[in-house]
């Protein structure tokens, strides 16, 4: 056992449960505001094959075959996804489909029988519900299989074009196939009560059509997310940009970064230029993994990926995790970036996602609060998340040095003081009013501004528990050797 591990843990453990105690004071239930999402990217088939009953033509050791994954895989691991508190489970494809991915349809109408019944999806679904977790399905409007049941129909000959790889394209200027689409679309939220729908392969789909199919989607459930992995000018509820996974991989593969466009993906957005949020991603299902990107650098990807993640999740946007993240899951190109999810790996990744998330769920500050950037040069970058009940500072060291920062009193106000949640600090005022944050290499660490109230006796009873404890075991254990010595 890793005694200093297990010790720095409980006493971080400790001073989170003690902190969380003041977040939760102004906490607010989720409403269906996109920015309180935080959403986790799986592909059915790559996550876990718990039935048997659809592993037909499967083939593991082939990357671009079906591996065996499937909805009763997923429910089964829901507790994996809770542990890192994500709030919603995006599942890709889940329509009958040529391909492991679910983007070559043959039925819109029909679920892929590798992933299971129509009747386990909605399980899968319903406990999800039950978990607090939301879901949500792609809808592949372009690209999809040559053989698929529309184009059987003779009289739907002119409704497509041929493409690349055995796929069609739907000719989507014409009404009768818009009709068709956006049918299919509303149809399937209605039947399984998905609380979101991706449009995906966009193709030549114009604006108009795009937003006439996510009006009638809304006017079937008011409620629902419809977003895109595509650059549009759709009413989309996420903003989208194809160059945002490029700039956050060159800012956090490596220490020492320029970190001048960090704030370029959501900028207009905290400016209040737009009421769309930004999508914040570090890699997708189409991109070159991080862990690529950062092994690239010679650079260590699981401390890499806190880093990366630490900062995203408390920027303005709704942060979108790939599957295997966060076991530091490699790879440069689909389907190689598409591997089977290993859940025997360390959990260090998920310890710090769910100790993350734990206080952006609890904080409506930390995920719809205003923003302001107090300094970002090569890798430091520290900024305000506040609201009228809450303020925070966050500090992101992407440095190979311990940093430190001053804070004048007018960014924090009087009488106050900074409690770190992960490097169990508080920071309070010099004689000149400054209060200075001092922060290792390689560590994002989260100050609450709270009023100036002394000892934290909660943290203190923790604390001394956790060492009660520890001084125990290590007792018990004295005393087993000198037993085992004896009776030798």
């Amino acid at each position: 056992m890793n005694i200093a591990k297990w010790i720095s843990t409980a006493v971080a453990s400790a001073l989170l449960a003690s902190t969380i105690t003041t977040v939760t004071a102004h906490a607010e239930e989720q409403t269906s505001q996109i920015e309180n999402e935080s959403i986790y990217d799986v592909l059915v088939d790559r996550f876990f094959n718990k039935s048997v009953e659809n592993d037909y033509n499967i083939n593991a050791k082939d990357p671009k075959s079906f591996h065996g994954g499937d909805f009763e895989g997923i429910n089964v691991k829901i507790d994996h996804i809770q542990n890192m508190g994500f709030t919603m489970v995006s599942l890709g494809s889940v329509f009958s489909s040529t391909t492991y991915d679910g983007s070559a349809v043959v039925d819109y109408n029909k679920i892929e029988k590798h992933f299971g019944t129509s009747k386990e999806l909605r399980t899968l679904i319903s406990n999800l519900h039950k978990s607090k977790i939301k879901s949500m399905v792609d809808f592949p409007i372009n690209h999809v299989s040559k053989d698929n049941v529309w184009t059987l129909e003779e009289n739907r000959k002119d409704w497509y074009t041929a493409a690349q790889d055995n796929r069609i394209n739907w000719n989507t200027d014409k009404k009768e196939v818009q009709q068709a689409l956006i049918d299919a679309a509303v149809n399937f939220v209605t039947k399984y009560k998905v609380d979101g729908i991706r449009l995906t392969q966009l193709g030549d789909a114009d604006t108009a059509f795009i937003n006439k199919m996510i009006a009638a989607l809304k006017q079937q459930k008011h409620n629902l997310y419809v977003i895109s992995n595509e650059e549009s000018d759709a009413n989309f509820d996420l903003d989208y940009n194809p160059q945002e996974i490029a700039t956050y991989q060159s800012i956090f593969q490596n220490v020492n970064e320029d970190s001048s466009k960090v704030e370029e993906p959501f900028k207009a957005f905290a400016n209040g230029d737009t009421d769309k949020p930004p999508a914040l991603m570090i890699d997708d299902l189409n991109s070159a993994r991080f862990t690529h990107a950062a092994a690239e650098a010679n650079m260590f990807p699981p401390t890499r990926i806190k880093v990366a993640l630490g900062t995203l999740m408390t920027m303005p946007g709704v942060p979108i995790v790939t599957y295997g993240t966060e076991i530091a899951q490699n790879g440069v190109q689909p389907s190689e970036t598409h591997g089977s999810m290993d859940f025997r790996t360390k959990e260090d990744i998920i310890d710090y996602l769910d100790d993350l998330q734990s206080v952006r769920n609890k904080s409506q500050t930390l995920r719809t609060g205003k923003y302001k950037l107090l300094e970002n040069k090569n890798g430091l970058m520290i900024y305000e998340r506040y609201s009228d009940d809450e303020k925070w500072i966050v500090m992101v060291n992407n440095t190979d040095k311990t940093q430190k920062y001053a804070l004048d009193s007018s960014v924090i106000g009087n009488n106050k003081e900074l409690r770190g949640l992960f490097e169990s600090d508080i920071v309070r005022p010099d004689d000149n009013g400054k209060y200075n944050l001092v922060v290792e290499r390689e560590i994002v660490e989260l100050y609450q501004v709270t009023d100036h109230k002394g000892l934290n006796v909660p943290y203190m009873i923790a604390l001394g528990l956790v060492y009660l404890l520890f001084i125990g075991f290590i007792v018990v254990i004295l005393r087993r050797g000198r037993k085992y010595k004896n009776a030798k």
